[in-house]
């Protein structure tokens, strides 16, 4: 874990190694706070991070959404996916789904994916499973434009979890 102080003086290629998967495969987003340090503190950091991602244009934000995998999808059953996911998928029990609940996981994300162009993204960390199952339901009928803020909203406190894990 790093101090804010430490975070300051990071060589530029350190803080990318550091933060590039902050915001699901998008290094872009940590290179553009890197540029605004100095960071008071956390709280500074965090601000600065959501100042870029609502910053972004709304085909950009959906590329942002579209970098996230599926969850409880294939790319988790083939151990595909990066060890902050992983660890966020675990941590809602996406990993010990029934059979019947990956069958409803997958169908709904299906769905969601053929309606909005993205994946379902829901902040796992906050949740657990049969609420992730809730959540779909519940998110299949907003209109894409909703859909795009609350997805956008979740990648954000995906990205301030991520960000508390690194920095005291």
């Amino acid at each position: 874990m790093q101090t804010i102080t430490a975070v300051n003086l990071l060589e530029p290629s350190e803080f990318m190694r550091l933060f590039c998967n902050v915001v699901e495969h998008a290094p872009s987003i940590a290179s553009v706070v890197a540029r605004r340090r100095p960071l008071r503190d956390v709280q500074h950091l965090l601000a600065e991070l959501y100042s870029v991602v609502d910053g972004l244009s709304d085909s950009d934000k959906v590329d942002i959404l579209r970098r996230h995998p599926d969850l409880a999808g294939s790319m988790a059953e083939q151990g595909l996916l990066t060890a902050e996911s992983t660890m966020e998928q675990r941590s809602a029990g996406l990993d010990q789904l029934t059979e019947q609940q990956k069958y409803d996981m997958k169908r709904m994300n299906s769905a969601y994916k053929d309606k909005f162009g993205f994946p379902f993204v829901i902040c796992a960390r906050e949740n657990k499973a049969t609420a992730i199952l809730e959540g779909l339901t519940r998110r299949l009928i907003n209109t894409p434009d909703k859909e795009l803020a609350t997805g956008i909203e979740e990648v954000k406190k995906i990205a301030r979890l991520r960000v508390l894990d690194l920095v005291a």
